[in-house]
């Protein structure tokens, strides 16, 4: 029996949803190889080439804030082919930016439209999954997100070899032709008209409101995000205390990030497929365990000046842990409120991108020749998730529908 093609297209369609969580991982690491030829050739400070990177991290997590919404009123294709369009766009401004500040602003801009991919593959996964698939889904972007954190370096590497940083910057915007080419191709409406919202600004204050209001959705938004502070403090810091203070070279380091990587896509693998077997809190939980004994032991590590195996193996079980609670931690966020999904996940967005982002620059303060404040950040960033946890834990505030954490795990799409 034959396949009809709008069968196969359909087919598709998970796997062009994962491909759009591309988008902030490789944004954000592609070009950090050539960081600092591009801060040379701008005459720029190193804080200000810094910038680029956390201008990116801001618009991701606005871009989410505003995309989520607007995907739950007008249906999920229109802002995301208007993200795609416009992150093209903002890669070609950002090759052809002329100062370090027209950069951190195309970089800006590009952040924006990078988050509307990310908020929509969540947002259309809980509109055509439930029960066990929709836990296996996010599973798979916990998986490509980690996948994307090893290629996006080692590619940049690659590729600074044949150009500089301005044709890293034309390769994104080709890649972004080939999702936009991709998205015309097998993408179909995954929110019908019916089921979309209405009443404009005030109805999304509204859905926030609601959403806001549930203790279950506030607990795991804050969990991920303050695990995410953990990640990305590791990412901020990382560098200079494997080369700086223990003395890796280039290459060590790379290693050491690509085990760090592979770490998080095995375990992120394995917390989905838990949290749709056993427990989904249970599986959080353990998530959460194992980031506070890989923060606790680099805050030991920078405390006490153990060797190089000692931060490599705390590394890997923290890394390891922010894997492990995304799976469960999105379910939970996202579970509730079908309806309303491009809201809840704007939300969820922002807080990874957001509380990531105050975090990194902390590592820094007490200056590279220490790991004591990479310790101090991480640790606290866990402590706190550990207490938005206990609050997930404590109840909730009203009644709830059924959700897809409830249903049986054997549950299709829809």
């Amino acid at each position: 029996m034959t396949t009809s093609p709008t069968g196969r297209l359909r087919r598709q369609l998970p796997t062009l949803l994962l491909l759009l969580t591309v988008f902030g991982p490789i944004s954000m690491d592609l070009y950090l190889p050539a960081l600092p030829s591009l801060t040379h050739e701008l005459g720029a400070a190193t804080s200000m080439a810094q910038l680029t990177v956390t201008a990116c991290l801001i618009g991701l997590a606005l871009g989410q804030l505003v995309a989520g919404p607007l995907s739950d009123r007008f249906g999920r294709a229109t802002p995301l082919y208007a993200g795609l369009v416009a992150y093209v766009l903002a890669s070609l401004l950002c090759a052809v930016s002329p100062t370090v500040e027209s950069l951190v602003a195309a970089r800006l801009v590009q952040g924006l439209a990078g988050g509307v991919g990310i908020v929509i593959a969540q947002a259309a996964g809980r509109d055509i999954y439930s029960g066990g698939a929709l836990i296996r889904y996010y599973g798979r972007l916990t998986v490509l997100g980690g996948l994307a954190a090893i290629i996006g370096p080692l590619a940049g590497g690659q590729l600074v070899r044949v150009t500089d940083w301005r044709g890293l910057f034309v390769f994104l915007a080709a890649a972004g032709v080939v999702i936009l080419a991709a998205t015309a191709l097998v993408y179909r409406e995954t929110l019908p008209a019916p089921h979309r919202t209405s009443g404009g600004f005030a109805q999304t204050g509204r859905d926030f409101r609601v959403l806001l209001a549930n203790r279950r959705f506030v607990g795991a938004v804050l969990v991920q995000g303050l695990t995410y502070a953990a990640l990305f403090a590791y990412l901020s810091g990382a560098t200079y205390v494997l080369q700086g203070i223990y003395g890796l070279s280039p290459q060590q380091y790379a290693l050491a990030f690509g085990l760090n990587s592979a770490g998080f896509m095995v375990f992120g693998y394995v917390a989905g497929r838990t949290s749709e077997r056993r427990s989904v809190t249970g599986t959080l939980a353990v998530g959460l365990a194992m980031c506070a004994a890989g923060a606790l032991g680099l805050l030991v590590t920078g405390l006490a000046a153990l060797p190089l195996p000692a931060v490599l193996v705390s590394l890997l079980v923290m890394v390891s842990g922010v894997a492990v609670t995304t799976p469960p931690a999105t379910t939970l966020a996202l579970a509730d409120y079908p309806q309303i999904a491009g809201t809840a996940s704007s939300l969820l967005g922002m807080a990874r991108f957001a509380v990531g982002g105050i975090s990194a620059p902390l590592v820094g303060i007490a200056g590279a020749a220490t790991m004591v404040p990479l310790g101090v950040v991480t640790t606290g960033s866990v402590v706190l998730a550990v207490g938005a946890f206990a609050l997930l834990r404590g109840g909730r505030t009203r009644p709830e529908p059924r959700s897809a954490v409830d249903e049986p795990a054997l549950a299709g799409t829809h």
